[in-house]
């Protein structure tokens, strides 16, 4: 089978197409024919070796595939990587169904953004409606549908933040209330203007370094700030238990893997995310299909933050 395999760690030069023999599945294991794998940026951390789990080589990269199962049923599945190839091995508990009226991309932008953007904001932020909310990134995959989940449950007012006006206007075509510039000097004030003047409810930041510490800054008392990601590879300034008690602050982390084989945590929440998509109420963004031949330019434009929305492999071109 074609797939793309790393045997060394670094950047998008490492991505290299070749040729495997099928993967085997094991125990409560199947086998999926890819039709579509998806991008992620943290693809770019495990293809670094940067990322909070470890990886080992040669890996082929990927965590998510959509699919045919052996008795032809289309899922859309999370992966232990594997994901960019022309088969993947997948648990079962971990394929879901995906409705004949939801594209691959729609169902891929769901079972890692769009499940990481509702726990943000269900089990980490527990958002309550009428709080105010900031998404950083609001233009990528995971952003651009917090922005839509936050203002279906019930956010007051929803800030995003991009770097660039056309990111900017697509978050405010998306639901969000306002949207300012991501840099990180004057982050702090842009933000508290942003919501009039006042200090936010809820952060959803995965950027780190000097942009975590101008969101926890501009937090408002009870509020939480939760951290998803490292993007910029910088790390944050240290926070000391007394900044978080003086001020009744919160720092929640997230990762997805630890929402994997919790009841309630995984096909519930895909379940709900799919038949959003598939009744028009959340609208996925398709931010660019590339051939699984060009994985390397896709993490590429990833980086490089060229993209919007949504990255797909296109396994079967």
């Amino acid at each position: 089978m074609r797939a793309i395999q790393i045997t060394e760690f670094g950047g998008p030069e490492v991505l290299r197409q070749v040729e495997l023999p099928d993967p085997v599945a094991g125990p409560g294991q199947m086998v999926i024919a890819v039709d579509s794998a998806g991008l992620n940026y943290a693809d770019t951390h495990t293809v670094e070796n940067s990322y909070l789990s470890r990886a080992a080589l040669p890996m082929v990269p990927g965590a998510e595939v959509v699919g045919r199962t052996p008795d032809g049923r289309r899922v859309v599945a999370l992966t232990d990587n594997g994901g960019y190839a022309e088969r993947a091995v997948v648990q079962e508990r971990l394929a879901h169904e995906v409705p004949d009226d939801v594209t691959d991309a729609q169902a891929l932008a769901v079972v890692v953004q769009g499940l990481t953007a509702w726990h943000l904001l269900r089990t980490s932020a527990r958002l309550a409606e009428g709080e105010s909310v900031v998404v950083h990134a609001a233009a990528g995959g995971t952003g651009s549908l917090a922005v839509q989940l936050a203002r279906t449950f019930g956010a007051g007012r929803v800030i995003a933040t991009a770097s660039t006006k056309d990111k900017r206007d697509l978050a405010l075509e998306l639901g969000a209330d306002v949207a300012v510039d991501g840099a990180s000097d004057g982050l702090k004030e842009r933000l508290i203007e942003a919501n009039g003047g006042r200090k936010v409810d809820v952060v959803l930041e995965m950027t780190g370094g000097p942009v975590f510490d101008a969101s926890l800054a501009a937090l408002a008392a009870f509020g939480r700030l939760v951290t998803y990601g490292m993007a910029s590879r910088v790390p944050a300034t240290p926070v000391r238990p007394a900044q978080l008690m003086g001020r009744s602050r919160a720092v929640v982390g997230f990762w997805l893997a630890h929402c994997l084989g919790r009841p309630g945590m995984y096909r519930e929440p895909i379940a709900e995310l799919l038949t959003m998509v598939a009744a028009g109420r959340l609208r996925p963004q398709l931010g660019g299909i590339y051939p699984l031949s060009e994985a390397s330019r896709a993490h590429e434009d990833l980086r490089a933050r060229r993209t919007v929305g949504k990255l797909v492999l296109d396994v079967r071109s």
